[in-house]
């Protein structure tokens, strides 16, 4: 198999060749050029024709995310961002950029190239498999759909990885304040998870925060598990659902874990709860999933043609776990009317 093609676009000559010198060091990896700024990445795009290209945002002569909006449309391709604590990276996701890592804020060599090794590897690798066609952006009139009845007792747990900060946005939008209180899961550095609950919550009907213990689950409200060291869970306490945020282990490779969460949702909420996993890389969530439908739940998994990696709605769906698969734009539909008949 050949190795992953790499163009590298960064401004900085050291971070530059940094990363060259470490991205290499993987045989999976080839580093076929750099470019300091957009203009000169777009020339190595057309002569390398790489297969992933890693892209800072703050770049000279034309931002990161210009040249993502002018970029995608053209050549598309799958684009890692490098950004800074930065509400800006979810523009550059809005623009078709696959995902993204935090620029580590480090004093020294040895922790950059584990950074490199640990993270950045990992995404590109996801990013290399990840289908460009379905990021897109489905331009439709938005149909005001509404709940026969509002019931305190109703819980609506989402799950995503790779692509989930626009799949999960293309949800939720749908969303009246009349849905039921929502928990979520997606796998994002520590510090972007407030900054992501904000903008949903500036784009959206309902009200979005970052969770944090003790927070009520109410209806027409969501809550998103911090990045970080801790999983997030549902509990009911004097018959309220809330939410902990506690320090444990990674699960499947990750914290928070969507299936934590989803084995919490099973066991407080049971047939009460309606499940949806997104898109993302590897099998976080499945068996939580699993679980929920077990328990009586409904269950929903994000269709491939729609996600940006079928690896986590795919596994749930090979292991039962997922009772309707549905496209992207039609899951929220499919969630009302899940919802009016429970």
């Amino acid at each position: 198999m050949r190795p992953i093609r790499v163009l590298v676009v960064d401004d900085s000559i050291v971070f530059r060749e940094l990363l060259v010198q470490n991205l290499n060091k993987d045989p999976a990896i080839q580093v076929v050029g750099t470019a300091k700024d957009p203009f000169e990445a777009r020339d190595a795009i057309l002569s390398l024709k790489p297969d992933v290209m890693t892209l800072d945002i703050e770049l000279p002569r034309m931002s990161g995310i210009e040249f993502l909006q002018k970029l995608m449309p053209q050549y598309p391709l799958p684009v890692i961002v490098i950004s800074s604590l930065s509400e800006k990276v979810f523009d550059a996701m809005n623009a078709g950029a696959v995902d993204f890592v935090a620029k580590p804020v480090v004093a020294n060599r040895m922790q950059l190239e584990e950074f490199i090794r640990n993270e950045l590897l990992v995404k590109i690798k996801i990013a290399s498999t990840a289908k460009i066609s379905s990021i897109k952006k489905v331009i439709r009139q938005r149909e005001e759909q509404h709940l026969k009845v509002t019931d305190s007792n109703l819980i609506v747990a989402i799950g995503a990885s790779t692509g989930g900060t626009e799949a999960i946005f293309e949800v939720v939008k749908e969303f009246g304040t009349d849905i039921p209180g929502i928990v979520v899961v997606q796998h994002m550095p520590p510090g972007f998870t407030a900054m992501y609950a904000k903008r949903l919550n500036d784009q959206c009907r309902i009200q979005v925060k970052e969770a944090e213990t003790g927070d009520r689950v109410m209806p027409g409200h969501m809550l998103i598990a911090p990045g970080g060291d801790r999983h997030m869970r549902l509990v009911k306490v004097n018959g309220v659902y809330q939410v902990e945020c506690k320090a444990g282990p990674k699960v499947n490779g990750h914290c928070p874990s969507v299936e934590v969460l989803f084995e919490s949702v099973a066991k407080s909420a049971g047939s009460n709860a309606v499940g949806i996993i997104l898109t993302g890389m590897g099998g976080d969530g499945a068996k939580g999933l699993l679980a929920m439908r077990q328990a009586g739940a409904r269950t929903i998994g994000q269709d491939e043609s729609t996600c940006v990696v079928y690896g986590m709605p795919k596994v749930a769906y090979d292991i039962g776990a997922v009772e309707y698969q549905e496209k992207l734009t039609d899951i929220a539909k499919r969630t009302y009317a899940i919802l009016n008949k429970m």
